[in-house]
């Protein structure tokens, strides 16, 4: 018990330590100094290798190559974006992707007190307050000359830990007062705990006092060779170069809890404990690596633990015992003893369990492959002993003793078959699924060693697939799934094939069922499920959240209801709703804890305390849900680059561009940008997932890409916005970045206005140009026009002047003859004719006359014709009008023309009593007038006509004048006919109306 014990225990803390070496690519395996930054990555300082950064899963590693001071680094400082980091040979400040160097002495550590970062180096120390170059301080000749291990501020005075000893002073600049040394001694490390200051020697142990009373200091953990001091969670970590680290209980001053080489630390000489965000110690250790400790639920046993191999086949749990076959041909147990082999019988020595399942009577049946089963029946008999000591009465004791019995169960004893699959029990029935014989029912009597074989399922029953992968016995029948899919049951000796129940040819890899469902575990499609009832309808098991692997190898549920998938990438914890949808999903893997990964098929169980036990390729996992796992925080996003044009942006500080108001302006031709983001989670750094959006676009599906590229993008103003999940599918801040690419100068909206517009006053001076040279056109055409019109309206006046010469000959004759024939008419004839000229000469000069003064007009020209005329005539003037004559208006002289022509070349000519009528009517927005004569007709009269004949000329000017005024066709000239002969003519005619309303 004694030698067990300490093993046990091994195991037990093994579980909570998570090494990083070499082969996980830390590029050192001296680690001296260990910080995380804001943005969640773990920065490692390596003797050799540089410094690393990590995300919990890969490893950047900065040296000389990279403009590193040196590679061999002591000490780590982060703040904001720089990162400080203090070498052999002095300091390196990285500020995004640059670093600054100064050669100094060697620095031991880096720290930020009141605003000013302090440098303790081999020979004293240095400060930073502007700039990056250090400036080194003044104090003393010690402390100037010696190792400064560390520096604290309490408010009131600076505590300086030195290879001199310990020393306080109230200021630390360039001009110290008194410093005061307190103790001489090699100091290595400093802490402020509430109102006590603890500080750490070399080798001879811790001192915690109070700030005014060294006087009156404890002295605890002697004779430890300390190297550094951390205040994490109100815990004190104590780092020792030769056991480990140390949790210091504040209270009793005494040491709760070591992790050293005991625990799992390859090596006991610890140089830094960390604790991150998420609750998890971090361990630097000088020649190891580092280390994660975290409290999981998860314990693991190996090799080391005292398992007789690294691969499980098969767990079983039965009265407290956990039964384990492993690679090879291993057998182990786990008791409240720990983990012990287990040696087999000789008949079994060489078999390679495969499956291992109990009966009553405490029978233990283990299958093999090409070795057939071996039962275990363990008898436990009570023996009585009888104590005669007593004299007055004799004294029983029962004293039990356990007795083993092993069994041969194969083709040597009458066995069918030697290659076992999986076992299954019911009462003293036993199942035994073989590798490609079927399934062989069967019953065994250990007392009699009496094989008894009740059934043989096959092909020849009714099974169509014999790649059996597993078998479970549930309310009195036997389930089993096959490599091609199929899936059936046996009841009451009767095979049930269902078939391929997916439609696919998938390989099952388990089967369970629970509470009256059966579930499905497959190679790559996930898991199914389905009611128990006479028509199994099997749906794939979905949700708002996906399995983290489709591979099932083993399924199993808790006392709590959770249904566990056990996959090639850890193990899932699925919540499931009474539908059977995914409500949650939780992963765990080889950061939690579940150290062996990849689990091995149907290497399941639970005990009787509600553990679940895992078997994988690396050893067994043990599940004890009582155990708390640590925090889960919101993921922290943030921008890791920005490139534009392929270009690292470095000018700017993105985090304090990050959700701001500020614009990135690019040119024109800078139209690719591309932004690289990242969440650091350093439990699952590989479950960490991205949606990108551009302006109002939707979000992108959620995937583990930490980039996005934009190529050709439109001229203006741009938002690109990043949100992250975790394994929990806890959401981060959405973050964004505003940009904008300026427009061509050809494309600027200004631009193309003023070149609008002047294109549009290039045109506007055109077609003014135009437009004036057009107006200087028709200016000179109208004043050709008038020219014309004036010297038209001279011509019309003179031909209105104009008398036809014959007629005036005619009258002048005729009223010379009347002088002696007819003197009282010639002084009406003289009269008329006085009259006709007097208006002719007046209304030549004017543009419109009333119609009472044409008809009067007329009148005298026609009385005058009629004295003049040798052929008597008669005339008739009429209106048929509402207005009076004197109300509507007419060009002068318009009329005469026409009776003229009616008279002289219609009724004179004619050889009949002459007679003419000329009528004016009104329409609603016309003069008509009518002018007949029963003549010779227009035909015969114009044959007379001559081209110079004054009435030709008149006429024609009169229907120029009427078709300028009343439009074309306004004049109409007609025969009149009657009995096919010739009876006189017809003119009509018509000019808008025009009265005095």
């Amino acid at each position: 018990m004694l030698f067990l014990g300490p093993v046990f225990l091994g195991h037990t803390q093994n579980q909570q330590l998570r090494a990083f070496t070499i082969e996980d690519g830390l590029p050192q395996s001296q680690v001296y100094d260990m910080v995380q930054d804001e943005n969640g990555y773990l920065w490692v300082a390596t003797q050799g290798g540089g410094v690393a950064r990590f995300d919990g899963s890969n490893f950047k590693i900065y040296n000389t190559s990279n403009g590193l001071q040196n590679n061999y680094v002591n000490a780590l400082f982060a703040s904001k974006d720089t990162l400080f980091i203090g070498t052999n040979r002095g300091l390196s400040i990285k500020v995004k992707q640059q670093f600054f160097s100064s050669e100094m002495p060697q620095i031991n550590t880096i720290k930020k007190i009141r605003q000013i970062t302090f440098i303790l180096t081999a020979k004293g120390i240095y400060h930073i307050s502007e700039g990056v170059k250090p400036v080194k301080l003044s104090l003393n000749h010690r402390l100037d000359t010696s190792q400064i291990k560390d520096l604290i501020y309490d408010g009131t005075y600076y505590w300086i830990a030195s290879s001199q000893g310990l020393f306080k002073t109230k200021h630390l600049n360039a001009k110290a007062a008194e410093v005061e040394e307190l103790v001489e001694d090699d100091f290595v490390a400093l802490l402020n705990y509430k109102d006590k200051i603890i500080a750490a020697t070399a080798s001879e142990g811790v001192f915690i006092f109070e700030p005014n009373h060294f006087e009156e200091s404890i002295l605890v953990l002697e004779s430890l060779k300390i190297n550094a001091l951390s205040l994490n969670d109100k815990d004190v970590w104590i780092a020792t170069a030769d056991d480990g680290i140390h949790r210091l209980n504040m209270v009793s001053y005494t040491t709760e809890l070591v992790v050293n080489a005991v625990q799992g630390l390859s090596v006991s000489n610890v140089q830094k404990v960390l604790l991150d965000r998420q609750s998890n110690i971090w361990i630097a250790t000088s020649g190891g690596g580092f280390y994660k400790y975290f409290q999981n639920n998860f314990k693991h046993y190996d090799t080391s633990s005292g398992l007789s191999g690294s691969r499980v086949y098969a767990i079983h749990s039965n009265d407290n015992t956990k039964w384990v076959s492993q690679s090879g041909t291993g057998l182990s147990k786990l008791d409240g003893k720990g983990a012990q082999k287990v040696e087999l019988p000789e008949f079994f020595s060489a078999a390679k369990i495969k499956t291992i399942t109990s009966g009553p009577q405490g029978r233990v049946w283990f299958g093999s492959e090409g070795h057939g089963i071996w039962l275990r029946e363990i008898v436990i008999k009570d023996t009585v002993l009888i104590d005669k000591s007593k004299i007055d009465e004799l004294s029983k004791i029962k004293i039990p003793i356990t007795s083993r019995f092993d069994y041969e169960i194969n083709k040597k004893t009458g066995f069918p078959e030697d290659w076992i699959k999986s076992l299954q029990t019911d009462q003293d029935t036993v199942w035994a699924t073989t590798y490609s014989s079927g399934i062989i029912k069967f019953g065994y009597q250990p007392s009699t060693s009496g094989l008894q074989i009740y059934n043989t399922f096959s092909k020849e029953n009714g099974i169509k697939d014999l790649a059996i992968t597993h078998s479970l016995f549930h309310d009195n029948q036997l389930w089993y799934a096959t490599q091609n899919g199929h899936l059936g049951c046996i009841k009451d000796d009767a095979v049930s094939d269902l078939g391929l129940v997916l439609n696919d040819e998938v390989a099952i890899n388990t089967l369970l069922i629970n509470k009256n469902t059966i579930y499905l575990g497959t190679a790559g499609k996930g898991i199914w499920w389905a009611k128990l009832e006479n028509q199994l309808h099997f749906k794939k098991l979905k949700g708002s959240k996906p399995l983290t692997s489709e591979n099932c190898f083993q399924l199993i549920f808790d006392n709590e209801g959770y249904l566990w998938s056990g996959t090639e990438r850890g193990v899932d914890k699925i919540e499931l709703s009474p539908d059977q949808e995914i409500l949650d999903v939780f992963h765990f893997g080889k950061n939690d804890g579940f150290l062996g990964i990849e689990t091995t098929l149907n290497a399941v169980d639970k005990d009787e305390n509600g553990h679940l036990w895992f078997g994988t390729i690396y050893g067994l996992t043990e599940f004890i849900p009582s155990v708390n796992t640590g925090n889960s925080l919101k993921p922290e996003l943030f921008f890791e680059d920005v490139k534009v044009a392929y270009e690292s942006v470095d000018s700017i500080d993105l985090k304090a561009w990050t959700n701001s108001k500020k614009v990135l302006r690019l040119s024109p031709n800078q139209n690719q940008v591309s932004f690289s983001f990242k969440s650091v989670d350093l439990d699952h750094p590989d479950i960490i997932e991205y949606r990108t959006a551009l302006n109002n676009t939707e979000w992108s599906p959620w995937s583990s890409s930490s980039s996005s590229d934009f190529s050709g993008l439109a001229y203006g103003a741009h938002t690109f916005s990043v949100q992250s999940r975790n394994f929990r599918w806890q959401e981060s801040d959405v973050k964004q970045f505003s940009f904008f690419i300026e427009r061509p100068f050809y494309k600027k909206i200004w631009v193309q206005w003023l070149a609008a517009a002047l294109v549009l006053l290039v045109v506007f001076l055109i077609i003014a140009t135009y437009i004036k040279r057009l107006k200087q056109r028709n200016k000179s055409a109208q004043q050709r026009l008038e020219i014309e019109n004036h010297l038209l309206e001279l011509e019309q006046k003179a031909l209105r002047l104009q008398m036809n010469p014959h007629f005036m000959f005619n009258v002048l004759n005729g009223i010379k003859a009347m002088a002696v024939t007819k003197p009282e008419v010639m002084n009406t004839t003289i009269n008329s004719f006085a009259a006709l000229l007097r208006a002719t000469l007046a209304n030549s000069r004017k543009d419109r006359i009333s119609l009472e003064e044409e008809m009067a007009t007329l009148k005298h020209y026609i009385e005058l014709e009629q004295q003049m005329s040798q052929k008597p005539f008669e005339f008739q003037l009429s209106l048929e009008s509402d207005y009076g004559a004197d109300e509507i208006y007419i060009p002068p002289m318009l009329i005469q023309p026409f009776v003229e022509n009616a008279i002289r070349h219609g009724i004179l000519k004619g050889s009949r009593k002459g007679q003419l009528d000329i009528c004016f009517a009104t329409s609603e927005t016309f003069l008509e007038v009518t002018i007949t004569d029963n003549g010779l007709g227009i035909y015969e009269s114009q044959k007379a006509k001559t081209a110079s004949d004054h009435q030709s000329m008149a006429l024609q000017v009169t229907e120029e004048r009427l078709a300028s005024i009343s439009g074309k066709d306004a004049l109409q000239i007609a025969e009149l006919k009657a009995d096919g002969k010739v009876k006189g003519t017809c003119v009509f005619f018509k000019t808008p109306l025009e009265t005095d309303y």
